[in-house]
């Protein structure tokens, strides 16, 4: 019920990639002249039509699907080419290398939504670059920025975790039963298996060195994130009281027919409260133990599936937010102007400081906006203000304040 709302990586690309995996290693083997070519044709031409619930089930008493599996396929192929079905492999190297498979598939697409999303963003901050908003800090009104900076910086922050998913090594794994490739002794093999499958061949095989799994999900664990900044930036832009910013559509509730919820965002913010735990799991599985783990290895495959399939949804639902975010110009301003100026009094405290100093500027504007006052006719009745009114209404306009805003936007831009 719940997997539109999340995603799960489906069975069917488990058994997709474990079966793509055996077949390699008969096409390798062949192809090192280790088999006969004609078994490894058999082998490479049986469809992953297995029952993966079956499959599931049988893999209860032995730990893993992966034997199960071999004796399907056995059963799919002529005697003389079941003998050479999963030569010299051990379950570990199938099922490490289907979920190299696994992951690398869900990267590829977590990528293409990250770079749409990335793109939706840059269209934003150019659109957007002199747009005045209220910047907050700790939840309060703190100075004028611009929205173009803030989209700027889920632009940078989307950029820099997908460059994170693109440094991530997805090898094959062969090594037999404790990685000395014993059956066959042929180092050429590992390295045909992984280019059959378009995988790195690793320097040695990797059965309990776990740094790729921890690798991977560490920028899991980043990318998650980043997604649930954005998407809760915009549930906070999107509040009543703020509405700075709508979803595209949808969010009705089911007794309040005036409500238009941020479902987008919320649903992006829950897969990014699951991931960590997630992330958390993966690392505590890294420390196994001699040449195979007993259980840490086995704790990786749900935790794994669950991160691809999360994330997976939640890329795609951040490209959907973004690209259909509704902006409110009119409603930033508004709430820039909502304190009557007092959000630029350190502005003024900049223009004052030539000819009182900066802290008695920050004292007297201090006393002055906290006098309850309207803050423009407090500063204009003070004697202490040496300012002209030109000057005052100079260091109020929040336009006039953005500082480097507008370099970042571009810099950002630019990047």
């Amino acid at each position: 019920m719940f997997e539109a709302l999340f995603g799960t990586t489906s069975a069917q690309a488990w058994l997709t990639a474990l079966v793509d995996a055996e077949k390699a290693l008969a096409t390798a083997l062949a192809e090192a002249g280790v088999i006969p070519g004609q078994a490894a044709s058999e082998i490479a031409a049986v469809p992953a039509d297995f029952d993966t619930a079956e499959l599931g089930r049988q893999a209860v008493s032995v730990g893993n699907p992966v034997v199960p599996l071999v004796r399907r396929l056995r059963e799919r192929v002529s005697a003389d080419a079941g003998r050479y079905v999963h030569l010299g492999a051990t379950s570990q190297d199938i099922m490490d290398t289907a979920a190299m498979l696994v992951a690398k598939n869900a990267v590829d697409g977590m990528l293409v939504d990250l770079s749409a999303a990335a793109d939706a963003c840059a269209s934003l901050a150019r659109e957007h670059r002199d747009t005045v908003m209220i910047a907050r800090t700790l939840m309060q009104h703190a100075l004028p920025t611009t929205f173009g900076l803030k989209c700027a910086g889920w632009l940078v922050s989307l950029d820099e975790a997908a460059e994170n998913l693109r440094r991530l090594r997805f090898s094959a794994q062969l090594g037999g039963a404790v990685g000395t490739l014993s059956v066959f002794s042929d180092t050429a093999v590992p390295r045909l298996f992984a280019a059959e499958l378009g995988l790195d061949e690793p320097v040695i095989p990797w059965h309990t060195n776990r740094t790729r799994m921890g690798e991977l999900a560490g920028a899991f664990g980043v990318l998650a994130g980043v997604l649930g900044k954005i998407a809760l930036d915009v549930t906070l832009l999107a509040q009543t009281e703020v509405g700075e910013v709508a979803e595209s559509s949808g969010g009705g509730s089911s007794t309040m027919p005036h409500k238009q919820n941020p479902v987008r965002s919320v649903l992006i913010t829950a897969a990014a409260k699951r991931i960590p735990g997630l992330v958390a799991t993966m690392l505590a599985a890294m420390p196994q133990e001699h040449e195979r783990a007993a259980g840490a290895w086995h704790a990786e495959w749900e935790t794994l599936n669950s991160l691809c399939g999360t994330l997976s949804t939640a890329c795609a639902r951040t490209r959907d937010l973004i690209t259909g975010l509704r902006v409110d110009r009119d409603r930033m301003r508004a709430n820039v102007d909502m304190t009557g100026g007092l959000v630029m009094a350190e502005a003024v405290v900049t223009a004052l400081a030539p000819s009182m100093g900066r802290a008695t500027a920050s004292e007297v504007v201090t006393e002055l906006a906290t006098s309850g006052r309207p803050f423009r006719a407090a500063l204009l009745a003070d004697p202490r203000i040496s300012l002209s009114e030109e000057d005052i209404d100079r260091a109020l306009d929040p336009a006039g304040y953005l500082g480097s805003a507008n370099e970042w936007t571009d810099r950002a831009l630019r990047r």
